[in-house]
């Protein structure tokens, strides 16, 4: 996928639209699970009947809850149980132009006085909801083997989002919005197959399309500040593709051809997830002119043209 550096701004600017109401780049809404272990706030036993109220105050988006007990030995020897409370939850749908949504992340609240300083807030955040993603990427490569330059790379993307996040930051402070703190539930440690199969899904083909868009915004928004930070954003994001379909191929010779037929079906999947949001967005017109947010029309045709550019 070397070619992804030439091509991916070629065909920024070659895919266009008159249209005023437009779409943005869809992360789905992913479930999710938090444990946490003990008696409710009055000291009383958990049951299933009464868990969601540990898990409402303490988890945003929970769904439903579970309790359970385990068995716990004491410091003299001696051993009990205690009660272990399960928070199903929904992680957040997200629309924004950037970043690597990492497993575990938890919902946010975005205030602000307009659309502009929503959109840059929830920007600001998903990136930096990336770089825990990428040093984990970073640590799982390095734990399955990968070369040191794969490694590397991910650790620098990591510090590209740390830049990311405080240019997005500023732009979503200068439109009166406060970007909301990342929260990120525990994590279990994964197989070789599960990391690629998110590296095929948030890094083949979200973050592939996300840079295509950070460069059409880099063109196209009225507002000189965001072309700026846009213009540098995009760069990086171009080399995080990259590092995701280098992950890829690396991969490519490890899996077994069962394993290979899923990551492909996996960005199918990932591809067909995106179409279908971006018919379904219309972004307001202060995002399509001031943030260079491409329209709906712009937005299939970019992603048809990355699918063909990758497929």
């Amino acid at each position: 996928m070397a070619h992804l550096l030439i091509a991916i701004p070629t065909l920024s600017l070659t895919a266009c639209s008159a249209e005023d109401d437009g779409g943005c780049i869809p992360y789905p809404e992913r479930p999710g699970t938090r444990t946490y272990y003990g008696n409710l706030l009055d000291g009383g036993v958990p049951t299933n009947d009464t868990c969601m109220d540990v898990c409402r105050p303490q988890v945003a988006n929970a769904q439903s809850c579970e309790v359970d007990s385990e068995t716990v030995t004491y410091l003299d020897g001696g051993t009990g149980t205690r009660p272990v409370i399960r928070c199903h939850y929904i992680s957040p749908a997200y629309c924004g132009s950037d970043g690597r949504m990492p497993e575990g992340l938890q919902a946010a609240r975005v205030e602000a006085r307009c659309a502009l300083g929503v959109h840059f807030a929830q920007m600001a955040w998903m990136e930096a909801a990336s770089v825990p993603a990428f040093l984990r990427l970073a640590d799982e490569l390095k734990a399955h083997g990968a070369p040191d330059s794969l490694v590397r790379a991910a650790r620098r993307s990591a510090g590209d989002e740390v830049r990311h996040t405080r240019a997005a930051g500023a732009l979503a402070q200068r439109h009166g919005a406060s970007v909301p703190e990342v929260e990120l539930a525990p994590v279990a440690p994964r197989s070789l197959e599960a990391m690629l199969l998110e590296n095929a899904k948030e890094g083949c083909v979200r973050e592939t399309f996300g840079a295509v868009v950070a460069g059409w915004q880099a063109q196209h928004a009225q507002d000189a500040q965001v072309r700026e930070a846009l213009r540098r954003i995009a760069e990086d994001e171009l080399r995080h593709a990259e590092l995701a379909w280098a992950v890829a191929e690396w991969a490519e010779e490890l899996l077994t051809p069962e394993e290979r037929q899923r990551m492909k079906d996996a960005r199918l999947e990932a591809f067909h997830e995106l179409e279908r949001k971006l018919g379904e967005e219309e972004p307001e017109l202060a995002l399509i002119q001031q943030a260079g947010v491409p329209s709906r029309d712009a937005s299939l045709q970019l992603l048809r043209g990355l699918r063909t550019l990758i497929a």
